[in-house]
């Protein structure tokens, strides 16, 4: 039987309300027929491993960068709020009880903590004492250059950081800190995923490691910050080796 250009409008119409209720009452995108990537920088049409190869090339490139979270690595966990640009970085790392700064101007390292980092396992209490506070220059030669310095290492730290494991394939669109985000998995989930930006350039923005070994997240993407050394009445240096070292 014939439908009639009349009953086909009513129809249209019909389901247009339908939808718009449904929408409207439940939160509900049945009936919408937009683009999921309208809108958005397209990286979420690639494949996985050009997501990835694009997310990592855009981080490699970045002025500036801000990370917050933790990581496990060598029996600790260590909780990091850090900047970093690639002539260095500046924040705070907190691991076994205890909270301490990291600059590193070029080459230059410099930690700051209170006296209970530096009495830790038996050190100097008057040492200890001295040290509080201070902006303590750290030896290149001391093992606690090799030890801090990859902190503050932008180049050496998201290498490490944006790696997945096994097979890398899509997970879906999900949401960081109100930014649309296409993830990205390794072994579905096991090697550890990477919420890269659907919105202007495709920085990463959330990394879950791969064996609970810590959740990062990216942002200040390019936002420039002050990198400097500290003033000398500010500063102590022990020359070649840290006096608890």
């Amino acid at each position: 039987m014939s439908v009639t250009p009349r009953r086909r409008i009513r129809r249209a119409t019909v389901l247009s309300a339908v939808c718009a209720l449904a929408v409207a009452g439940a939160g509900l995108t049945g009936c919408s027929s937009e683009d999921p990537d309208a809108g958005t920088n397209g990286v979420g049409k690639l494949p996985a491993d050009k997501i990835h190869a694009k997310a990592r090339t855009a981080a490699e490139s970045a002025g500036a960068v801000r990370l917050h979270g933790t990581v496990a690595a060598g029996g600790n966990t260590y909780t990091l709020d850090m900047r970093l640009k690639p002539d260095g970085g500046t924040g705070s790392v907190a691991a076994e009880g205890t909270t301490f700064g990291l600059l590193r101007v070029g080459e230059q390292l410099f930690l700051k903590a209170d006296a209970g980092f530096w009495s830790n396992d038996g050190g100097d209490a008057a040492a200890a004492e001295k040290l509080a506070g201070k902006y303590v220059k750290v030896p290149q030669r001391d093992p606690a250059y090799q030890k801090f310095s990859g902190f503050t290492d932008k180049d050496v730290l998201l290498g490490d950081l944006l790696s997945l494991h096994g097979t890398v394939a899509t997970d879906g669109r999900h949401e960081q800190a109100g930014v649309r985000t296409i993830r990205i998995t390794g072994d579905e989930g096991a090697g550890g995923s990477l919420d890269v930006s659907l919105e202007g350039t495709p920085y990463p923005l959330r990394l879950v490691r791969a064996g609970s070994a810590g959740t990062i997240g990216f942002s200040d993407w390019n936002k420039d910050f002050a990198l400097k050394e500290p003033a000398k009445d500010d500063t102590l240096d022990y020359g070649k080796q840290l006096p608890t070292s």
